[in-house]
């Protein structure tokens, strides 16, 4: 077999397609983060892994880079600093992050550390997350916008967050929500500026295409934007109204439905300032989307934009409507999550088992006791299996299957044992992955074979929960990049599928990322008992912290934050360690306490009725009150 090389390996996963200069293997063959992108500064995954496994923090483990975090930060802010210079555009950039997208605290901290020189703000959808904004160390400069529906308590949180200071925009959803505002408006001196969400002709694209269009849950529509603009001149309050705003859904895959929706966004904004609604900021809302398979498409998965791309087409598209309508060039607000925290994170997961397609199995173990002649559905098997050639392959593949039929039959009226019914199943899945091999020689591959393979794919049983840790594949199938994280010098010489420990037929990822297509299995090593095979899932940053549930009380994974610095030396900034049994029992109203009570007092009656010593009986209680304090996982 001719040598696999690196390169080999990098176009094989399509990392330099997706990787976004993040990600690449290093010469000893390991996976590695670059979170700077200079190639001088790496973070070896498969040390980095050993090293922490070694101070007991076992895989299922999530890692974050938390300088990725900076990296995107910057690259969003400096494109929007370029298209600004190349268009003259006399308005400011103001990037805002939607906690939602990822709430964990650490992440907004060092979004907001690492933003604070561009003023990096957050988009807050709902009270809890509102309280955690105000909050959280922000520059002044930085912006608070409030989307989601909101009742008067809300609002009263965001009055006070003007009377500390803060810049914020409460954004009305519906036409209800105006009332509130304008009843405590009238009460306090100091409010917080008010934002109109609008329901834009325009549609998104991709998974989330819903959230734009006139059935869109969230906007209002021409005549409910023109009625609030009177409600608030007649209220003495118009003066407030700063902000235009409209979202398309996450992950849009076109640029040319980013560029329609901004004109008719930008066009709003000019005709609402002629009228004396001197609107300071045009929110462009959420969507900026990642290539998550690395083509470069419109597909769910990718697209067809780069982020300068994205950054001029708003910037241009608004500037050209303004000196068309002869109005001031708006601030640029943006809400752009998903871009910003994606990349940051990977889960790394250990590999448990290897097994077979449907058999289980790769070939007869055993045969028929060798006194017993074998059955005649026997003997056709073996003949088929060691008379199939490139030539004949799709006439005998399909006489295997008429005999695989009868064999079955004649087990079940009792005519075969079951070790010739084992040795028969094993023959009929050794014919199968024959005709495969034969069948992927022709120059044009027949349906009934490509199916055969997949039901040929072997599945790799991996220490961690699909539901937990990237809920989007099972609710919405979208794809991460998934790579072995060591022996990528190896050629890869299985083809599988990853399943979960958890007790769900979807707990599977049977959908990877691929240039051309969406492909069914993806290429793995042989799983060698007793020596780690770790897997990384990628660019699990955005949502999936937030989204994950406690399937079967599997918790969250162990985490840890990992940095470089500037002499290439790897630094573990911090570790938080997963959920034990005793936290995800108690989710759901199980008190730990009081069932030890109940195994005591189980414990205790063995004993007395002579069924169990009472030595046996305390190790019995130990065990089961040290065991709520395990990792929920596979250890």
């Amino acid at each position: 077999m001719e040598n696999f090389t690196l390169e080999d390996a990098t176009n094989l996963y399509g990392i330099d397609g997706w990787g976004a200069g993040y990600f690449g293997i290093g010469n000893d063959g390991n996976l590695v983060v670059k979170p700077t992108r200079e190639d001088s500064l790496k973070i070896d995954i498969k040390a980095a892994v050993d090293s922490l496994v070694a101070k007991n923090l076992p895989t299922p483990l999530l890692l974050r880079f938390p300088q990725v975090l900076e990296s995107q930060v910057n690259d969003l802010c400096t494109s929007f600093a370029r298209a600004i210079t190349e268009f003259g555009y006399n308005g400011r950039f103001r990037p805002v992050f939607p906690i939602k997208v990822n709430q964990t605290a650490s992440v907004v901290s060092e979004l907001l550390r690492t933003g604070y020189k561009y003023g990096l703000g957050l988009e807050a959808g709902s009270k809890p997350e509102l309280l955690a904004a105000i909050a959280l160390n922000a520059s002044p400069d930085s912006i608070i916008t409030c989307n989601g529906f909101k009742d008067r308590d809300y609002f009263r949180t965001a009055f006070r967050a003007a009377q500390l200071g803060r810049k914020i925009v409460v954004v009305i959803e519906k036409p209800f929500e105006l009332a509130h505002y304008i009843a405590l408006a009238k009460e306090h001196a100091v409010r917080p500026h008010v934002g109109f969400r609008v329901r834009l002709h325009a549609r998104g694209s991709g998974k989330w295409e819903k959230s734009g269009g006139f059935t869109s849950k969230f906007g209002l529509n021409t005549s409910q934007l023109l009625e609030g603009i009177s409600e608030l001149r007649a209220a003495g309050l118009l003066d407030q109204l700063k902000m235009f705003h409209f979202h398309l859904g996450s992950q849009i895959t076109e640029i040319r439905r980013i560029k329609t929706a901004v004109k008719e966004a930008a066009r709003i904004y000019a005709k609402a300032r002629k009228m004396g609604v001197e609107i300071q900021y045009l929110n462009v809302g959420g969507g900026l989307g990642i290539d998550y398979d690395g083509s470069k498409t419109s597909s769910d998965a990718s697209v067809n934009y780069t982020l300068q791309e994205y950054a001029n087409d708003v910037v241009y598209n608004i500037k050209d409507v303004c000196n068309n309508e002869n109005v001031p060039e708006p601030d640029i607000v943006s809400e752009s999550g998903r871009a910003l925290v994606a990349y940051h994170a990977m889960l790394v997961v250990d590999v448990l088992a290897e097994m077979g397609g449907t058999n289980g199995n790769t070939g007869p173990k055993s045969k028929t006791t060798p006194s017993e002649p074998n059955p005649k559905v026997i003997d056709e098997l073996l003949y088929i299996d060691g008379n199939m050639t490139v030539k004949n392959f799709r006439e005998l593949y399909h006489d295997a299957v008429e005999q695989r039929d009868e064999l079955f039959s004649l087990f079940n009226i009792g005519l075969i044992s079951l070790e010739q019914r084992a040795f028969g199943e094993n023959l009929f899945w050794r014919i199968a992955q024959k005709a495969v091999r034969h069948a992927k020689t022709q120059k044009y591959v027949a349906d009934e074979f490509q199916d055969l393979e997949e039901v040929l794919h072997e599945k790799f049983v991996c220490n961690f929960s699909v539901f937990q840790s990237i809920p989007d594949h099972w609710a919405l199938d979208q794809l991460f990049p998934v790579v072995p994280v060591h022996r990528l010098f190896e050629r890869p010489t299985r083809r599988g599928t990853l399943v979960d420990i958890t007790c769900d037929s979807d707990g599977e990822i049977d959908k990877f990322v691929d240039l051309k297509d969406i492909k069914k299995a993806l290429e793995l090593h042989p799983f060698q008992a007793g020596q780690p095979y770790y897997l990384a899932l990628l660019l699990i940053g955005a949502y999936q912290d937030v989204m994950g549930d406690l399937h079967n009380l599997f918790g969250t994974a162990n985490e840890a934050h990992l940095i470089v610095g500037e002499n290439g030396r790897v630094h573990t900034q911090m570790v938080r360690r997963g959920n034990v049994i005793r936290e995800t029992v108690s989710v759901f109203g199980y008190d730990p306490a009081s069932l030890v009570k109940q195994v005591e007092a189980m414990a205790e009656a063995r004993v007395k009725e002579g069924a169990l010593k009472e030595k046996e009986g305390k190790l019995i209680v130990q065990e089961y009150r040290a065991a709520f304090d395990a990792y929920t996982y596979l250890t």
